[in-house]
């Protein structure tokens, strides 16, 4: 009699969704189970290290790990999963083309992620961009640095004012790295720019709290708003953003101006599809879970990472919070107790007391409160790479990160804005578009033809 294999679904190909699959893979034995990752992309971005690829200090594509390389035991699918039921042990899968399909699974690992908590603020929907996956990041580098190009071209004092302007809502930490990240990459770029100079810039971070970084704690997080100001950085606590209706910039404490960048990092909210499926919900939306990892109710699902309630053992009454390092760790644990389910042995908890927190504030400065050890400057923002790419997956992103760091410090800073990219077929489309429009006659006076 042939026994049947357990289907597990992995739902998310994330930090948690992907980190998970390896482990399966890794320790399961050959036919106790088939794993199959579904996710929108066929990579994992290592978030941490968006700020550096946006600013050209890490190559993008270094910061990505291809889940068909990484899993070559487990089936990858490329779509989006638009519904999961527990009732059913089914999900609904559409690829990027052709009919919706119905994957069954026995046990389930749910990490979706999250996306950005928005606001309905008018303007910020049309005007706005997020910080949270390398699509953006790319975006956000091409763009800065087309605003110097711009600035640097015209002669219209309004244009160029709105262009050298750059706003980022939000004062945590994709906030901070990305805004001194690409600050400090275009006051670098400022010296191939004969009418843009570093002062002729404006970059303002507004945070509606009355503290940035509250991670690292407050008295880090004031060094850090006073370094940020040393750079000519605007930092304004206290403050929300009112509109941003035609890229006017309106601000609770009266101020307003126009500007071309608006940058939105203030928070995250679970994957929407967490609430399009029938998993228990807390009070914000996110999946209830056991302190082993395993969805309430249930004794074949699983969840954790940005879209998990996970309880933290280490602080009663507490779930961790929607960071890297617990998103790595709980991977791993959810990965050892659904293996543990399948063979029939005890689940164990997840606990982990957080090391504490590091940021990059540009090259060569850091801030960190590492164990109630607080450090700023060079040795933190050493420590923040150091950290960092140890934890990045494979050893072969971790040597091509080390390669682009080498290289930086002999060679100067890669400053070219890829506008194209934004929209690649936009020279094909006008070339088609005058292919057969008919050639004007012109008199032999004009050409300049002679006899």
């Amino acid at each position: 009699m042939t026994l049947r294999i357990p289907n597990v679904l992995v739902v998310g190909g994330g930090a948690v969704g992907m980190l998970a699959a390896r482990r399966l893979e890794k320790r399961l034995h050959r036919g106790e189970a088939r794993v199959t990752v579904a996710d929108l992309d066929s990579y994992m971005t290592y978030q941490p290290f968006l700020a550096e690829a946006a600013a050209g200090s890490v190559e993008p594509r270094h910061v990505v790990v291809f889940l068909r390389r990484v899993l070559p035991r487990c089936q990858i699918l490329s779509g989006r999963i638009s519904r999961v039921e527990l009732a059913s042990r089914t999900a609904r899968f559409h690829p990027h083309e052709g009919p919706e399909r119905v994957l069954e699974y026995d046990y389930l690992v749910f990490a979706p992620g999250s996306i950005s908590r928005t606001l309905p603020i008018p303007g910020l929907a049309e005007w706005g961009i997020g910080f949270k996956t390398l699509e953006e990041a790319i975006h956000l580098r091409n763009h800065v640095l087309a605003q110097l190009d711009l600035a640097d071209s015209t002669t219209d004092e309004r244009v160029r004012r709105r262009a050298l302007t750059f706003v980022f809502v939000g004062g945590g930490y994709a906030g901070v790295e990305a805004l001194a990240e690409l600050e400090d990459m275009a006051a670098d770029a400022c010296r191939y720019f004969a009418h843009v100079s570093p002062s002729d810039m404006q970059w303002i971070l507004v945070e509606a709290s009355g503290k940035i970084l509250p991670e690292i704690g407050v008295e880090m997080g004031k060094w850090t708003a006073s370094q940020l100001r040393t750079r000519g950085i605007e930092v304004r606590t206290g403050t929300r953003l009112e509109s941003a209706v035609d890229r006017h910039i309106m601000l609770s404490d009266g101020d307003a101006f126009d500007a071309d960048t608006l940058v939105w990092t203030a928070g995250v909210k679970p994957n929407p599809l967490t609430a399009a499926s029938d998993l228990p919900l807390d009070e914000h939306g996110r999946v209830k879970v056991d302190a082993g990892l395993l969805v309430d109710g249930t004794r074949f699902a699983f969840a954790a990472g940005d879209c998990a309630a996970v309880p933290d053992l280490t602080r009663p009454g507490r779930t961790t919070p929607p960071n890297a390092q617990h998103a790595t760790r709980q991977a791993v644990r959810l990965a050892d107790n659904l293996i543990a389910t399948l063979r029939g042995e005890p689940r164990r908890p997840y606990r982990h007391r957080s090391a504490g927190s590091v940021a990059s504030l540009g090259m060569y400065q850091g801030v960190a409160n590492v164990y109630g050890h607080r450090m700023r400057g060079f040795p933190a923002w050493f420590l923040h790479r150091t950290y960092h790419l140890s934890k990045i997956p494979t050893m072969n992103k971790k040597a091509r990160i080390l390669m682009d760091w080498t290289l930086s410090l002999l060679f100067a800073r890669e400053i070219v804005s890829l506008g194209a990219m934004q929209d690649p077929r936009q020279e094909f489309e006008l070339a088609a578009r005058t292919a057969h429009r008919p050639v004007p006659a012109r008199s032999p006076a004009a050409s300049g033809a002679r006899e």
